[in-house]
């Protein structure tokens, strides 16, 4: 029997299992880790705004990054708690088409962030003398512009394409909503969604990457060509955002994988931890790593806590 979406009211998030005597023991391993996530990402982003010496292009990336992990994390972790202790692990169909809405625009966000700071790398490398002439407060404004509203734009346009969808269910096998699971419940179809969600995967995915390969590339030649004190530069500056960067594509790739084909040949509990990858490690690894890598940060939380117990 054929279900228009305007009937159906909720979803059912069918990886969930039960845990038994083990449920509050994972309620309390993600309220753990969802409480680092909160300190960790709020106290660098305070850090920085509140010191005037950190207000330079690269810090205000970073702070433009911390932000967005509280936001995707945010996306998943309330629901995901609630979803531990409920025993009929359903969602309603607005929330599920807004958390599928915050998790790709997190996504995308994240690449692009990631993208803009390797092209500041780039300048500071490549054109150190230039730098300050071409990242001016306006430029640095505008990038941060442009990580942010394009993600957000091209995804608040994939909801008209999924919500008056016709579905023939309602389950979802996985832990939190996204698109595809939705998309593969229609009975009709869905050429337009599936050509849409290509073309929006491509830009986010291409775009952000030939940005990224093409500063990475001119700065291995500066780097071979030049002194052992630009290697020391680029090495202790871009080894934080390599990490970032293959920590997240990792978890981003496995993630279209699972959307994409059948992985019923990995382990269930494998593939909800790897579906869950790219929005809970990178809001840890990221403010853990560049808050002890980057000394300048360092310095001033500690500054920070070492006040406060005064």
């Amino acid at each position: 029997m054929m279900i228009n979406s305007t009937q159906v009211s909720y979803f059912t998030l069918a990886a969930y299992f039960d845990t038994g005597l083990f449920k509050y023991i994972y309620l309390m391993i993600v309220m753990l880790l969802y409480l680092l996530i909160l300190c960790a990402n709020v106290l660098l982003i305070v850090v920085i705004c509140m010191n005037r010496s950190l207000h330079e292009p690269m810090y205000l990336f970073l702070c433009s990054l911390f932000v967005n992990e509280l936001y995707g994390s945010t996306a998943l972790f309330p629901s995901l708690l609630f979803q531990i202790l409920s025993d009929v692990h359903t969602v309603s169909a607005s929330f599920c088409f807004l958390q599928i809405f915050c998790v790709y625009s997190y996504g995308s966000v994240e690449f692009l962030n990631l993208a803009v700071m390797s092209y500041d790398r780039y300048l500071a490398i490549c054109h150190p003398l230039q730098y300050n002439t071409r990242m001016t407060s306006n430029k640095v404004a505008i990038l941060i512009a442009a990580i942010w509203l394009p993600p957000i734009l091209v995804n608040f346009f994939t909801l008209p394409l999924i919500v008056p969808l016709q579905l023939c269910g309602n389950v979802i096998n996985k832990v939190y909503c996204d698109n595809y699971s939705v998309v593969k419940l229609a009975c009709l179809d869905t050429t337009v969604n599936n050509i849409y969600g290509l073309c929006v995967s491509a830009l986010s995915v291409f775009g952000p990457l030939i940005l990224i390969l093409y500063t990475y590339m001119r700065i291995l030649k500066v780097c071979f060509s030049g002194s052992k004190q630009t290697r020391q530069k680029a090495v202790s500056t871009c080894t934080p955002h390599l990490a970032s960067l293959l920590n997240f594509s990792f978890g981003a790739s496995f993630e279209i994988l699972q959307s994409r084909f059948n992985m019923n040949a990995v382990p269930n509990m494998l593939r909800i931890f790897l579906s869950l990858y790219f929005l809970t490690c990178p809001p840890i690894f990221n403010p853990l790593m560049y808050g002890l890598k980057l000394s300048k940060i360092r310095v001033t939380c500690k500054s920070l806590i070492s006040n406060q117990q005064l």
